[in-house]
Parts: C-alpha cells; sequence; structure tokens
C-alpha cells in the first residue's frame, strides 16, 4: 500500500514501462516533470505539440530527445487529437493535459469513434498527503463537476475508489461530506449521503468498500472529534476518500490542504477508459510528477 506520495516515485518498475501521450507538451513546468518521470523509469513518453518550441523547451531544461517519439502538430486542437488518437490505437496507456484547454482535450477524449468512453461520468480525483493525517487522502470531485445528483455521485465514488485500489488501499472507506451528522430534508447533501450508504451496503461499489455519512469533515478525520461528539462510525477519523457534495466544498478544501497544511498533491481525471493526467499550471514541480506516476499506476492496474 502507497503510504505517501513520494512512494509512487520508487515503486519497482516492470519491464514494460506505460506511455505517456502528452497532449501540446510545449510547456516547460510540464516538460520537466515528464522527463524526471523518465529518468525514473516511470514512463516513456511520446510528445505532441509544436516541435520546434518541444526541441527549444529540451534545450533550455536539459531534455534530451534522442529515445523520445515526438509527432509535430498544427496546433492545439490536432495535438489534442492526435494524442488521444495515439491511446486510442493503443500506442500509449494515458494521456496527459499539456498547454492545451481541458475542454479541448475532453471533447478530444470523449468522440465516439475513439472509444475511449464509457458509461461512467469524467470525474477528477485528487490525492492528498497531508503532514497531519497518517494516510493518503482522497478528494472529489472539487475540479469538474459542479453540483452532481445522486446517481452522478455514486459515479464518482466508483472513479475515486478505483484509484485507491490502484495505490493498494483496501478496504477502501469512504466519507459523504456535509455540514452535519442528522439527515435534513432542507440539505440535499445529507439525505444524498444517506442513499449512498444504503447504496454502499446493497454492494454497488463492491465488498472492499465501506461507505459512511452524512458527516462533517472533523468526524472523518478526526478519531478525536468522533469521540468528543460521540459520533459512532466505522469509518470516522479514518477515511480514505472524501467526497464532496459539490465543487465549491471540493474546491475549498483542497485549497486549503495545499495552502495552509502544505500537503503534496496528485491529480487525475477517472471515467475513461485510461486516466487523464491534469494538472494546473500552479501546481509546483513535484506535484505534477506525482500526478504522472499516478497516472502509470492506474494505467498499469488497468492493464494488468
Amino acid at each position: 500500500m502507497v503510504r505517501c506520495l513520494e512512494d509512487l516515485l520508487n515503486i519497482p518498475n516492470p519491464n514494460i514501462k506505460m506511455r505517456l501521450a502528452v497532449a501540446a507538451a510545449e510547456d516547460s513546468d510540464v516538460m520537466k516533470a515528464v522527463n524526471e518521470a523518465k529518468k525514473l523509469d516511470i514512463i516513456e513518453p511520446i510528445l505532441f505539440g509544436n516541435k520546434s518550441k518541444i526541441e527549444e523547451i529540451a534545450i533550455q531544461i536539459g531534455m534530451g530527445l534522442e529515445n523520445i517519439e515526438v509527432c509535430d502538430c498544427a496546433d492545439l486542437i490536432e495535438s489534442a487529437e492526435k494524442a488521444v488518437g495515439s491511446v486510442s490505437i493503443g500506442n500509449a496507456q494515458f494521456l496527459m493535459k499539456g498547454l492545451v484547454d481541458t475542454s479541448i482535450l475532453l471533447k478530444a477524449v470523449l468522440k465516439k469513434e475513439r472509444g475511449l468512453r464509457t458509461d461512467r461520468l469524467l470525474s477528477h480525483v485528487m490525492v492528498y498527503s497531508p503532514k497531519t493525517y497518517h494516510k493518503l487522502l482522497f478528494l472529489t470531485d472539487g475540479g469538474m463537476n459542479i453540483s452532481p445528483n445522486l446517481k452522478e455521485k455514486e459515479q464518482i465514488i466508483m472513479n475515486a475508489i478505483e484509484v485507491a485500489r490502484a495505490l493498494g488501499v483496501s478496504p477502501v472507506k469512504i466519507a459523504c461530506l456535509a455540514a452535519k451528522e442528522k439527515v435534513d430534508d432542507k440539505m440535499e447533501a445529507t439525505i444524498d449521503a444517506a442513499n449512498l450508504v444504503k447504496r454502499g451496503k446493497e454492494g454497488i461499489f463492491g465488498n472492499d468498500s465501506i461507505v459512511g455519512g452524512p458527516m462533517a469533515l472533523d468526524l472523518a478525520v478526526s478519531k478525536e472529534a468522533s469521540r468528543i461528539k460521540r459520533y459512532e462510525s466505522q469509518i470516522a477519523g479514518d477515511t480514505d476518500i472524501l467526497m464532496v457534495p459539490n465543487i465549491e466544498m471540493g474546491n475549498g478544501i483542497g485549497k486549503t490542504l495545499t495552502y495552509m497544511a502544505q500537503a503534496e498533491s496528485a491529480g487525475i481525471i477517472m471515467g475513461a477508459k485510461i486516466p487523464i493526467v491534469l494538472v494546473s499550471r500552479a501546481d509546483e514541480f513535484k506535484s505534477k510528477l506525482y500526478s504522472i506516476a499516478l497516472g502509470s499506476m492506474i494505467a498499469r492496474n488497468s492493464n494488468a
């Protein structure tokens, strides 16, 4: 089981490394992370984008391109299309967003002819390694789905469980967050949480998952808070996945973990047939590197 994000960089890799298609790779920070991941034998990259700019950045950062496939593209849309196409035909096992807009990349991914769509909703999963928590903390969805309904929340949880399982988490403990622990007809988050717990007991999320809620954040991550409030739960203070009811709560918790708690992080989009590495331009180098390593592990687990 992966206990911290640094562990992702030290896991022995098999002889066959996962190939990463980078859409619009002409971004210095992205190329630095890709270069380091290649040096660590985590991936074999394929770079799609403006070839002259990629070569210029490679010189600036000291990245050798001799054994790396570089595909010249006329614009960002072509970069996205060709990168997605390489994954579609099995030439690469996962995808990474470079300089291209997320909407352009996902539009290419969701084209029916590419064969990468599933019946599951696309959702964003962040993985944090807080210094004040005893294990990795998964957060979903604070990046894509604004206000998901109950059915969409089921799929968001399934996507996050897949990430957790790839890192060796079992059983997977999921907290459905809300502002209070009792079901309140005026608070949809509490109603949905209760229904998700019921669905979990019915086995929809697999036998190795435990869903709890509704519960506030303090109860999900603090055994002491649970003791003081006399809150009984199998997952209180030991949660793996924080499932938020809307994007505002997810964004707020994520930014707080990053900027106030100085937690290292990695991010991935799930729900397609392949993981998609999605990082913010504001993310630090390590976050980009961890995200690539995370995507590689998920891809390897999917191809096992």
